[in-house]
């Protein structure tokens, strides 16, 4: 190939001399008889300017591509973004060449292989210099490509853009699924992106740039961010494994002078009356109560010693699916934390630790690190009153009768069912109790709310603000977390977040516009890009 005209060639395409230097050099070095990509994810007007004039440029050609298109600009951790494949990809996988697209997150990666396609092959005769002279065997050995597969997700677009919207001024992860069949009706983490910034020519520069932004974009809290203590609402799964163990009634009482006090022991806990049984301790969040639940627990006549225990309680609380992957369709899920023996028995030795040593695992704190997607799955678990449906996006496959197998097996928590209706009763009055309860803010005029907020210690600043619920309370048809860094008692910010959320999806209506203008006209992201 031979330019008369250098210039005019790069102002249509918009490169530089340099640019054209090299992608030049890379061509001629790849073959100076086969075709390779020289300058690719033209515009459609650069497109339409080259063919116009394309006669001018001989050995050079247009070919159309195909590239995604967002019809709403959301979901962009979910929907994940393509690549081209770079030499690393190509020693590990031979299925692609050089300048093919390839998955690089979200469902765009988990489903690859559905939705690349297939490849088609045309077998040619060339002559000594790689030119075609013919079909080989009139086209015998050729192959049709095959497009690929169309993917139905189970994310409601509106609710989901109304999420994005919530969160715009704070950093977290809102999280919303069907409970009954753990499609996920939502998933936001924010900060975000539009979807379409990385696609088409400027994606390297696009990519840098939420690279370095400090509020990382790029990063999935909604699966990645696994060290969130799940405060105050992991009481609920301490409540459920209380009843189970049989250490504490509907009517036990325990009293709580603005927290445990003995000796140098302290817990501390707000102001509420005292004493109080059951029920009462969930709607008010009551610290004293739950470390008597966890403690009876712990010293448990059952069990020889804290360490078998311990180990008791560990597995209870992983059966609600923490401490391990859901299995979402994903690449990428952390599994949090649920320390087991060796932990305690490293830093005390096996008999040097007793309740009060892990007394903070009453109340959500120590050594517990959960993602905004289990908590919304721990959701799910009450909703369904002992057990939860793998969280997942997919709804349907093009051309497959049914999805992952896994995505229709209930996983079932290890306490019994007779025991839920309890625990629900002490979630319900938290939102639609009278005085005391944590989260009235939460409260719709006609849908019954079950829910639970938490306030988790945070070393590095503000207390982070956190809520789960399900809705309605009979019938649940939706069961969501909202984890907000920084944002103080779950009350605060997360508690009317989820609110919001499900108000939208089952009402179809803001009817508390107070509630929702307080929301969106909130910003935290400079005082957690000052802490960070």
């Amino acid at each position: 190939m031979k330019l008369t005209d250098t210039t005019e060639f790069c102002e249509l395409l918009n490169i530089t001399k340099d640019q054209f230097i090299r992608s030049y050099q890379e061509a001629r070095n790849y073959s100076r008889y086969k075709a390779s990509t020289f300058l690719s994810q033209v515009s459609a007007k650069t497109y339409a300017s080259f063919l116009e004039k394309e006669h001018k440029f001989p050995g050079f050609f247009a070919q159309p591509r195909t590239l995604r298109k967002y019809a709403r600009e959301t979901a962009a951790h979910v929907l994940g973004y393509v690549q081209e494949v770079d030499q690393n990809m190509l020693r590990k996988n031979k299925y692609y060449e050089m300048h093919d697209y390839i998955g690089a997150s979200g469902i765009e990666k988990y489903y690859e292989e559905y939705l690349r396609g297939e490849k088609g092959r045309k077998v040619y005769m060339v002559d000594v210099h790689n030119k075609i002279i013919g079909s080989f065997e009139e086209g015998q050995y050729d192959e049709e490509a095959k497009v690929g597969k169309n993917l139905q997700i189970s994310i409601d677009t509106d609710l989901q853009v109304y999420g994005e919207k919530l969160m715009d001024g704070f950093k977290g992860s809102i999280i919303a699924i069907e409970p009954k069949t753990g499609e996920i009706l939502s998933f936001v983490s924010s900060p975000t992106f539009k979807p379409g910034y990385l696609v088409g020519r400027e994606r390297g520069k696009h990519f840098a740039e939420l690279q370095q932004d400090t509020l990382d974009p790029l990063y999935n809290r909604g699966v990645l961010a696994y060290q969130y203590p799940p405060g105050s609402t992991f009481k609920v799964i301490n409540a459920l494994i209380g009843l189970e163990e049989d250490v504490v009634k509907s009517y036990t009482k325990y009293s709580c002078n603005m927290g445990y006090h003995r000796g140098r022991i302290k817990i501390g806990c707000h102001y509420h009356k005292s004493p109080l049984n059951f029920v009462q301790a969930i709607q008010n969040s009551c610290n004293a109560y739950f470390y008597y639940v966890f403690k009876n627990i712990m010293e448990h006549k059952d069990y020889p010693d804290i360490r078998a225990s311990f180990s008791n309680w560990r597995n209870h609380v992983l059966s609600f699916g923490l401490g391990q992957e859901l299995g979402i369709d994903l690449p990428i899920e952390e599994a949090g934390l649920v320390a087991d023996t060796s932990y305690y028995d490293h830093y005390y030795g096996k008999t040097g630790w007793r309740a009060v040593t892990i007394r903070s695992l009453a109340i959500g704190q120590g050594e517990l690190g959960v993602t905004p997607l289990q908590l919304a799955n721990m959701a799910c678990v009450m909703a369904n009153r002992g057990y939860y449906i793998p969280p997942h996006f997919i709804k349907e496959i093009e051309g497959l009768e049914n999805i992952p197998e896994k995505y229709n097996k209930p996983v079932f928590s290890t306490i019994d069912s007779v025991h839920f209706p309890l625990v629900i009763a002490g979630m319900d009055s938290a939102v639609n109790g009278g005085s005391g309860s944590t989260a009235r803010i939460a409260r719709l005029r006609d849908v019954v709310v079950c829910g639970k907020t938490g306030t988790a210690q945070n070393p590095h600043g503000e207390d982070h603000s956190i809520f789960i619920a399900f809705a309605p309370k009979d019938d649940p048809q939706i069961a969501i977390s909202v984890y907000v860094e920084n944002g103080g008692f779950g009350s605060t910010w997360a508690a009317p977040i989820a609110s919001l959320m499900i108000e939208k999806y089952l009402i179809g209506e803001i009817q508390r516009r107070w509630v929702e203008n307080r929301i969106l006209k909130a910003n935290l992201l400079n005082l957690n890009e000052e802490e960070n």
